[in-house]
């Protein structure tokens, strides 16, 4: 079993490149596509070995299959606006139906098998930014995963906002208790009222962006599509939190976000936190510096 000392050094910002696997719901924003990119162009510290497809429900999707579905080809799509070419999963096609039973697929299968290559000591990073179901199915298939892995979760709210009704946790709150009770080294960004901060606005994407090359152009015009849909000729930002997931694992020196330890809040089912003072130690995400963080993505989106 993970000990305690060893569970606050693996939560810890890396001082070295390490193995990353992503799961995400691609298909869902446009903020995912800018995480995928920033992931791919930091290889020197992340070396990237398996994308997975999240399940997604909402109004860009029939069912949490067709938004796993549909994030599948986004994450294709991207990577071949990129030429690169990585192992790709598909994921859960349904949410957990309780905290005991994982939902078998693709992605939960590799990370379940793929955690038996590392340790404590040379710990996989699990990057999620969707409804964390394939991790917990994995935790929930190989409990190895909890020992050997580091999950790095963008969902939930601020400990200081009323509620946690947050789009990745209130899909799957069974599976934010699974790994919430689990024990896994864990590391939280929260949304409203932290990552929210990690705004774009139009002149950026415009002056920085566009015309510089094809993943540049997609990204900075899929944003301002998005955006001006719905701001009907006003000033807007967009946020695109996924990436601050990434950079959590490039953050030497705190120079684009701060965190503290605290003891692993638990997720209810009534989108609330229920304090855990007997838990598990875990990172939780509590200031952006957006400045210095937008600065290092737009250098490496329009890198040749």
């Amino acid at each position: 079993m993970i000990t305690c000392e060893q569970r606050i050094k693996n939560i810890a910002v890396p001082n070295h490149p390490v193995d990353v696997v992503l799961d995400t719901d691609a298909y869902n924003e446009i903020d995912d596509q800018f995480a995928i990119a920033y992931l791919l162009k930091s290889g020197d510290r992340l070396q990237t070995k398996a994308i997975y497809a999240a399940p997604l429900f909402n109004g860009r999707s029939e069912s949490p299959k067709d938004g796993m579905e549909r994030s599948y080809d986004e994450i294709q799509k991207l990577l071949g606006l990129m030429k690169e070419d990585y192992p790709v999963y598909r994921g859960s096609e349904n949410y957990l139906s309780d905290e005991k039973t994982p939902v078998i697929s693709e992605a939960a299968k590799d990370l379940a098998e793929r955690a038996n290559a590392y340790s404590p000591e040379n710990p996989l990073y699990v990057i999620a930014i969707g409804a964390i179901t394939n991790v917990a199915s994995a935790i929930l298939l190989n409990p190895a995963v909890t020992e050997n892995t580091v999950v790095v979760w963008l969902g939930g709210h601020a400990l200081h906002m009323s509620h946690t009704k947050e789009f990745n946790m209130y899909q799957d709150v069974a599976a934010a208790r699974v790994v919430a009770l689990s024990g896994v080294p864990f590391v939280q960004l929260p949304c409203a009222g932290v990552v929210g901060a990690f705004t774009v606005s139009k002149p950026e994407l415009l002056y920085w962006l566009k015309g510089r090359n094809d993943l540049a152009d997609y990204l900075a015009q899929n944003t301002i599509d998005e955006a001006d849909s719905y701001a009907e000729g006003k000033p807007w930002t967009r946020c695109i939190w996924d990436v601050t997931a990434v950079a959590w694992l490039l953050n030497d020196n705190d120079r684009f976000m701060h965190s503290r330890l605290i003891h692993t809040p638990i997720p209810t089912y009534d989108n609330r936190y229920a304090d855990n003072l007997d838990g598990h130690l875990m990172q939780y995400v509590y200031y952006i510096n957006r400045d210095a963080l937008m600065e290092d993505l737009f250098l490496k989106l329009t890198d040749a």
